[in-house]
């Protein structure tokens, strides 16, 4: 897979990841876990050009987002709003950032329906007036 079809799948899988947000926080719900390492390397990137990332989340998510550390393991609670949406998660989604596919838990997630995984950042409403603020890694 070149890096351009592999970031470009990424930055659709990541549009979408903000547009569940976006319906999850209208919704009253926590916002969701980022548990995808290839999906966050991109957004990372993008977090590096503020005005792009504001952009690229209001158009998404209909608001700027920020990126925020929240580190956790256990069930993913938005998967199901996601394949309402769009159906199934595709394989990027448990692929890390070195482009290795965990195939233990898209087996898991492809036989029950349900991910479970550890992230350490999420979304959360951005103040528009700085920055997203992007973590270190």
């Amino acid at each position: 897979m070149s890096t351009a079809t592999k970031s470009s799948a990424e930055m659709v899988e990541l549009g979408k990841f903000f547009t569940v947000t976006a319906r999850r926080l209208d919704a009253g719900h926590t916002a969701p876990e980022m548990f995808s390492p290839a999906i966050d390397a991109v957004w990372h990137q993008l977090a590096d050009a503020p005005r792009a990332h504001a952009a690229f989340t209001t158009e998404h998510a209909g608001r700027e987002l920020a990126h925020v550390e929240s580190a956790g393991y256990g069930l993913i609670g938005w998967v199901a709003a996601y394949e309402e949406m769009y159906g199934p998660l595709p394989e990027i989604w448990f692929t890390d950032a070195d482009c290795t596919v965990n195939e233990r838990s898209l087996a898991r997630y492809r036989n029950t329906s349900t991910v479970v995984a550890e992230w350490d950042c999420a979304p959360a409403p951005s103040d528009g007036d700085t920055a997203p603020n992007a973590t270190a890694r």
